[in-house]
């Protein structure tokens, strides 16, 4: 198994960290493009270059892209199809059978993901959220800690779900859409939108 390079040095590449140490999975070190951070170490592990010195590296590691934030994790996995990107599961989430996790995504503590779910590319499941049966979360999404989503749930592409915000069975919440925190979704969320409140309706 090759060594992991995190892209990125935040506090969601943190916790990336601590989930591949305790995965036994080693990380060889960090790029990011805050030039003030070249010098530093983010948890004894060194910031090796930025983004434009991923080619001396792509033939020889593994890479996660270690940014909470979803369009630039989807602009980074864009530009950079070619890598071998390595999924980050913490060892506590429980997964069931039949699940499908996409390339370069990160599985936090104590996240539930039950029968039949499909998780796309480079999404964050996050800390103790709770993915019921059959739900499909396309690629690039964030799925906030404490999260809920009821059976057959449908997230499009780069959404982000807030902490704490439920979502019922059955619904579709399509791309771009933000949900805010601790809001209660009950209807189809069409895309581009935010929504917030219990119910949850468009800002």
């Amino acid at each position: 198994m090759k060594e992991i390079i995190i892209i990125g040095s935040g506090g969601h590449a943190k916790v990336i960290i601590d989930i591949l140490e305790r995965s036994n999975k080693k990380i060889y070190g960090i790029l990011d493009d805050d030039l003030n951070k070249k010098e530093l170490k983010v948890l004894g592990y060194s910031i090796l270059g930025t983004t434009k010195d991923i080619e001396q590296y792509k033939q020889n590691y593994s890479f996660i892209i270690g940014i909470g934030n979803n369009t630039i994790r989807k602009k980074i996995a864009i530009e950079n199809k070619d890598l071998n990107y390595e999924q980050a599961i913490d060892p506590s989430a429980i997964i069931s059978k039949n699940i499908k996790i996409g390339t370069g995504t990160v599985i936090m503590p104590g996240v539930i993901i039950n029968i039949d779910s499909k998780i796309g590319n480079h999404c964050i499941i996050n800390t103790g959220a709770i993915i019921e049966h059959d739900n499909i979360i396309e690629d690039y999404v964030h799925i906030s800690p404490g999260v809920s989503l009821g059976g057959t749930v449908k997230i499009g592409e780069t959404t982000h779900v807030g902490i704490g915000s439920k979502v019922i069975n059955n619904i579709e919440i399509k791309g771009n859409v933000k949900v805010g925190a601790g809001a209660v979704v009950i209807n189809n969320i069409q895309e581009n939108i935010l929504v917030i409140g219990v119910p949850a309706i468009k800002k």
